[in-house]
């Protein structure tokens, strides 16, 4: 269930951008499935798991995490009495570890706001909140913002996908720069979450 009217959002863009309008008649409906219950500590360990690899590797190591606490939910205590080896015989890096770790001590000690208090903050403060946190950059947390919080108008532009299927929608013969995009993107408001959504389907259609 998204925080906004997807159809209405749907139209607003197609009104506002012909050559994006094209791509949504063709690639359909946006379809984002957002968790019924937020839970900070446990989307941002998997970012951190998933950060620079592909989505079946990541996938296998965050299944192996799990296993590590019976696949039950992973509270931060946990983590932090885990014995760093183990979760690098998962498959984590020791640079994820001191992430994972950073992250368990500042959810402890309440640097992390739960997730009732996350879905008041403004994305601009949730950024900068969660962002305090090692190995967790802007891009993490848009996308806690758009997949987890339902966020309407998050642009991540240093998202490759996003990038490459701008370039693709727009005929494009690079990717891109960040400031081109921020620029064109301003007819997407207040929706840019649902035209990134759609940069990244133009990728599985054309990529």
């Amino acid at each position: 269930m998204q925080s906004y009217d997807s159809q209405k959002a749907m139209r607003v863009l197609c009104k506002s951008d012909r050559t994006l309008g094209q791509l949504i008649e063709q690639a359909g409906p946006i379809a984002i499935d957002l968790p019924k219950q937020l839970k900070p500590f446990d989307a941002l360990l998997r970012s951190i798991i998933y950060q620079q690899l592909s989505g079946k590797a990541a996938a296998t190591i965050h299944k192996r995490v799990r296993a590590l606490f019976s696949g039950r939910d992973i509270n931060p205590d946990e983590v932090l009495a885990m014995d760093d080896q183990m979760l690098r015989n998962a498959g984590m890096s020791r640079a994820k570890v001191a992430a994972a770790n950073d992250l368990a001590q500042k959810t402890i000690d309440g640097l992390i706001p739960p997730g009732s208090r996350l879905r008041e903050m403004s994305d601009a403060d949730i950024v900068e909140k969660l962002t305090q946190v090692r190995g967790i950059g802007e891009w993490t947390v848009q996308m806690l913002l758009m997949f987890h919080l339902g966020r309407p108008d998050v642009l991540p532009t240093k998202d490759l996908g996003v990038r490459k299927g701008f370039m693709l929608t727009y005929g494009l013969d690079q990717l891109p720069a960040e400031k081109e995009m921020m620029v064109y993107c301003e007819r997407w408001r207040p929706y840019r979450s649902v035209g990134s959504w759609y940069m990244w389907r133009a990728v599985e259609l054309w990529g």
